[in-house]
């Protein structure tokens, strides 16, 4: 499976321990260039401002900028992919997951990564690879930074784009409804700043760890943003009260043992 790496050009320590990690799992990969607010004009934020519950930052919507650059290699080749961050540390499972996936043909996305938060999944898992099992994903709000995407998958992310704008790539991703996502459990993907939470030894040091895009100072915006807010927040709590009839609302667990390489 071809494995998709979105990376500023310049994150060169992060770039480095890309290669070294996916050459460890004998991982064929290539780099995408990550857009930088830089790449994003003044027309194009002004365009995406008032798409989301707040107003997009700049590097929010060169971060969704850069997902979608991927979306759109996957449509090209008409081949599934995995969709890196260049803050993802990888389990030792995810070669093996990966190329049982490949042959994967009722799906559109499938979720690799765990970012402590809960998420309504199918009560019950079908065992895969590694010892794991891969449960039908229904709701999640915990990340974009590892994550298989197919060419159905990536035409509906597009489709939610044309209706309904832009968001956080995840935000955006949890959206869109038409998606058919799935989970996989153990945890095999997350993201270096959460290693300390996972008690995980974290293989990069210093700034090379921390999120360029995370950040607790957010704009809340004008009244129209919090109509907005209000507006989606009704709609996700019926949402969830109909999710909570036939799925489980849970943390996904993952083996720590799994993310020391040998």
């Amino acid at each position: 499976m071809q494995v998709l790496v979105i990376s500023l050009s310049s994150a060169q320590d992060r770039r480095a321990f890309q290669a070294q990690q996916l050459s460890y799992y004998k991982l064929d990969y290539q780099f995408l260039d990550a857009l930088s607010t830089e790449d994003i004009d003044s027309n194009t934020y002004q365009q995406h401002y008032q798409d989301w519950q707040r107003p997009m930052k700049p590097t929010e919507v060169a971060c969704y900028y850069s997902h979608r650059s991927a979306w759109n290699k996957v449509l090209q080749t008409q081949r599934p992919a995995l969709i890196l961050e260049d803050d993802a540390l990888l389990s030792s499972c995810v070669a093996e997951l990966l190329s049982e996936l490949e042959q994967e043909n009722n799906a559109d996305l499938v979720n690799l990564e765990n970012r402590a938060r809960k998420k309504f999944v199918s009560k019950t898992g079908r065992p895969i690879s590694c010892r794991s099992k891969l449960f039908r994903l229904y709701q999640d709000r915990t990340g974009a930074a590892g994550y298989v995407l197919w060419p159905s998958g990536a035409k509906k992310l597009l489709e939610c784009e044309k209706r309904q704008g832009i968001a956080l790539a995840d935000a955006h991703i949890t959206a869109c409804h038409s998606l058919k996502a799935f989970q996989v459990e153990p945890a095999p993907i997350i993201q270096l700043d959460h290693c300390e939470h996972y008690q995980i030894t974290n293989p990069v040091g210093g700034n090379a760890s921390a999120s360029s895009v995370s950040s607790h100072i957010n704009n809340k915006g004008g009244i129209q943003f919090w109509l907005k807010r209000i507006h989606q927040q009704v709609k996700l709590g019926f949402r969830q009260l109909w999710l909570i009839t036939f799925t489980n609302r849970r943390y996904i667990h993952l083996r720590v043992q799994d993310f020391h390489q040998k």
